[in-house]
């Protein structure tokens, strides 16, 4: 269509469609179709394509209860509540339990050896720098070195007394207990776009029902007990509460809103979160530090406690889904690609050795139509000492005698025309293989100067280098001596008969005739040596053959077209090779 054409815009463009009536191949297409429209529907429903989604908007409140009694080294029994292991640590969507302790009493403000270790012996007060105090320490160096213990010497610093020098936590954790603590969860969800309210403590769950439901009844109770839910994430609660951990509770909600299928109901799951190795973790667990404080004979002490405990992440998924016209339209236009699966898949089995050779070119023929680019013109060659034919890109610098073939093909032999040919002229009787010999030499034409790319010595210079072509690739006979070059492709009476066949009411013998009898010896030569050429190549007629023609049937003026690229047109037959 012109771009410069302002008519172009109102006109319609359609595929064109190739039926193929074939039982077997119409059962496969149907088939096919019906196991993809099959998986569409089963992808819609599991997939709920059909609905318009919505994400969850929640908020979380925990509410921990248990009561554990512990011995603690040079404290005694303690009591421990809610607030003792939980309410100091507790954060956002989060809870934290103390299953294990490390208890350093009576602290007071003064001055103390610092806690040995790797680079913080010394010898003398040199060692020791006034002021100084890095991440490891306990507190402000004083500039002393003293005793620590008989063997060692630390820098003296100003701080908690005494300080911390036990690291590891008891074994096993003294706070086990804790493993029969309960948790309820409450869990409000909102979806904005559909207005929709909800929480996990159901309608119908009353205060007797919550007073004594537990996971292992009903999957949907909001109570649970710490030991279970360390169980479900695939742990041992007595070996991480020695340490301690990160625990995640997820709440997911899958909601579908249509009201004949209305179903909006949680699912718990539970997983570990941090590294549970503690000899591949440099810190392992979850430890922090809190401390008591009171007033004895008037000075300030503390009780420092290093809680090692587990850390309880409520996290909250979901989605919500409702029928909405708008979304269904979409998935079924964007599955309806799917049905050319079917097209590719039958397209393959036809191209390929699944089908017979005949069958596949004859589908590819009747499908494809190819175009040929015109800047690239493919050149087809018959030599008479050659049996295939050669595939040529044009040049518009070398000779085409010269130039290297970029394939070779079998010669596909056109047995229709020979028998047309020979129906046309029942009086012919020859053979279409016979040739000139090949070792003998016409006389060369002394009047004639001939080129040298010529093998024949018959051909004449030409200006288009896509017109230099003898009829040989080596020395020998020219063609144009041949018997059958006379009888086939310059017999008058043939000739006239072929055109009378092709147009009956053909005007009578002239100069408008003689024209014709050219261009149809020329379709007769291609017929003849190229038998049917490769698709989208264009035979070239060697200059020894041209000027041959051209000196039987000339032009009154002298002035002739040249070589143009044109596909090969035969002497039209029925498929048995008969007019």
């Amino acid at each position: 269509m012109p771009c410069c054409d302002p008519l172009g815009l109102c006109q319609y463009q359609t595929n064109k469609l190739l039926r193929i009536r074939s039982v077997r191949l119409g059962s496969l297409k149907w088939s096919l179709n019906g196991a993809i429209l099959l998986f569409i529907c089963i992808m819609m429903l599991w997939n709920r394509e059909y609905q318009e989604f919505d994400l969850v908007v929640s908020s979380i409140t925990t509410k921990v209860k248990g009561v554990a009694q512990t011995h603690l080294p040079g404290v005694g029994d303690v009591v421990w509540d809610v607030v003792d292991y939980s309410g100091a640590s507790q954060g956002k969507n989060s809870f934290f339990v103390v299953t294990n302790v490390i208890v350093t009493k009576n602290q007071k403000q003064g001055k103390c050896p610092e806690v040995p270790s790797k680079g913080r012996l010394c010898r003398s007060d040199k060692d020791c720098e006034k002021g100084a105090w890095d991440q490891q320490s306990h507190g402000i160096q004083t500039g002393s070195c003293i005793k620590f213990d008989v063997m060692k010497k630390t820098c003296e610093v100003s701080a908690w007394c005494p300080i911390e020098t036990k690291t590891a936590p008891p074994r096993p954790a003294l706070l086990a207990a804790a493993e029969n603590f309960t948790v309820l969860i409450k869990n409000n969800i909102r979806f904005p776009a559909f207005n929709f309210i909800r929480r996990n403590i159901l309608p119908q769950m009353k205060d007797a029902y919550l007073r004594s439901c537990h996971r292992g009844n009903d999957s949907l109770c909001p109570i649970f007990r710490l030991g279970d839910i360390i169980r479900e994430a695939g742990e041992k609660f007595s070996d991480m509460a020695v340490e301690g951990g990160v625990i995640s509770i997820q709440i997911k909600w899958d909601c579908n809103l249509d009201r004949l299928m209305q179903r909006c109901l949680p699912r718990y799951s539970f997983r570990r979160l941090d590294e549970k190795e503690s000899n591949r973790t440099l810190y392992p667990g979850l430890n922090f530090r809190f401390a008591k404080y009171n007033v004895v004979n008037g000075v300030e002490e503390r009780t420092l406690f290093k809680a090692f405990g587990i850390r309880f992440d409520v996290m909250v998924f979901g989605q919500a889904g409702k029928f909405s016209f708008i979304q269904l339209i979409i998935y079924i236009g964007s599955t309806l690609s799917y049905y050319a699966l079917t097209t590719v898949f039958i397209d393959w089995l036809l191209e390929t050795s699944c089908c017979s050779a005949e069958v596949g070119r004859n589908y590819s023929e009747r499908k494809v139509e190819s175009v040929q680019d015109t800047q690239q013109c493919i050149l087809c060659v018959s030599y008479v000492d050659e049996k295939k034919l050669r595939l040529v890109k044009r040049s518009h610098k070398k000779s085409l005698q010269n130039l290297k073939p970029m394939c070779v093909q079998p010669r596909k032999e056109d047995s229709g025309h020979l028998r047309a040919v020979l129906c046309l002229q029942p009086d012919v009787s020859v053979d279409h293989n016979a040739q000139p010999a090949l070792d003998q030499k016409p006389a060369p034409d002394s009047k004639r100067r001939h080129p040298g790319w010529c093998k024949c010595d018959c051909c004449s210079p030409s200006v288009a280098p896509q017109e230099e072509l003898c009829c040989r690739q080596s020395d020998g006979a020219c063609i144009t001596s041949s018997p059958l070059f006379k009888q086939l492709v310059l017999g008058r009476s043939l000739l006239q008969a072929v055109l009378l066949y092709q147009d009956p009411l053909s005007p009578p013998v002239g100069g408008a005739q003689t024209a014709a009898l050219r261009h149809c010896a020329y379709r007769q030569y291609i017929s003849w040596r190229f038998g049917v050429p490769p698709h989208d190549t264009h035979p070239v007629i060697p200059s020894c053959c041209v000027w041959r023609i051209r000196e039987e049937y000339p032009s009154p003026d002298g002035r002739y077209s040249g070589f143009t690229p044109v596909r090969k047109v035969s002497v039209p037959t029925q498929n048995n090779g008969k007019l």
